[in-house]
């Protein structure tokens, strides 16, 4: 082989590892726990840089591990979607065998990593796994509750990232959880929503009426509506070491009406559009919120 050969070759398995894990998707969810733990530890002084890189990497696994058993379960159905169908497994790159040893692989060494940092982490990451790969993923083709029970493990980077500075499991970390838990159904209905066409040809349901209609823009407002009251309960004092001033509160709450005017422009538009828009606003939503509590956390 040449060596041109093996560079390409090498390239190719670096991009069918990135797709297998969903690489984008497994960095955001690995910045939501790096969050969560900044806002975990007392001060900068206390910050343990080798247990954070530990959540890092083994949060990355994690979520790769999910979803690489998610593309394997669903490889049929994967090269139905035009979305998908380029994926390593249902393209015919990449074996069943070769995926299953990878997720198996990450799947340990993940929860090993989790594990050296406290027990706590090692278990919510363990039950992530679960919930994503044997409920949720099967749920899919049954019943738009699949997109409740996915926003279980979805919600789980943010306050792991606590638990993994704490050890503990408290008001705080449920606080995070629940920030997140809310966001999920905004942002998903809004992907669910533009890839209404592609999702159906493989049965997938994932709109709360099964529909592109009001009652489904009229959910994504409400939803909205509990993630900016949740994202604003750390600045009353009842969330424990959690806490945001008012100057944070106020940006938050400004972060939460642009994106409640997207899902306004939804509920009026209804327009694969106009939810791509939402979609993309929601993953900045969670970015910036999360910025601005480790800002406001350290420079108050």
């Amino acid at each position: 082989m040449s060596a041109s050969q093996s560079t390409l070759s090498l390239k190719s398995v670096y991009i069918d590892f990135r797709e297998i894990t969903k690489a984008r998707l497994a960095v955001s969810v690995v910045f939501s726990s790096v969050a969560g733990f900044m806002l975990g530890i007392y001060d900068f002084q206390s910050l343990d840089w080798m247990v954070l890189l530990k959540l890092a990497i083994g949060g990355y696994c994690m979520v790769g591990a999910s979803n690489a058993f998610n593309q394997i379960i669903e490889k049929d159905l994967d090269a139905l979607m035009d979305r998908t169908k380029g994926r390593p497994v249902p393209a015919g790159r990449m074996t069943q065998t070769t995926a299953l040893f990878i997720a198996a692989l990450l799947t340990i060494v993940g929860l090993v990593l989790l594990y050296t940092i406290n027990g706590k982490t090692a278990m919510f990451g363990a039950i992530s796994i679960f919930l994503y790969t044997s409920v949720y993923t099967p749920l899919k083709t049954m019943t738009s509750l699949s997109v409740f029970v996915g926003a279980f493990p979805g919600a789980i980077p943010f306050m792991l990232g606590w638990v993994a500075a704490t050890g503990e499991f408290g008001i705080e970390a449920g606080t995070l959880f629940l920030i997140q838990f809310f966001w999920q159904f905004p942002h998903f209905w809004a992907i669910g929503w533009f890839l209404y066409e592609d999702y159906e040809k493989a049965g997938f349901f994932m709109l709360p009426t099964g529909k592109k209609d009001k009652g489904t823009a009229l959910q994504v407002i409400l939803y909205t509506i509990w993630l900016i009251l949740a994202s604003l309960l750390p600045a009353f004092g009842y969330t424990g070491r959690l806490f945001i001033t008012p100057i944070a509160a106020g940006i938050v709450f400004l972060l939460g009406l642009w994106m409640l005017f997207y899902g306004v422009k939804l509920y009026q538009l209804r327009t694969a559009k106009a939810a791509r828009t939402l979609m993309l606003v929601s993953v900045s939503y969670i970015t910036l919120l999360q910025l601005v509590y480790i800002f406001d956390k350290f420079l108050r």
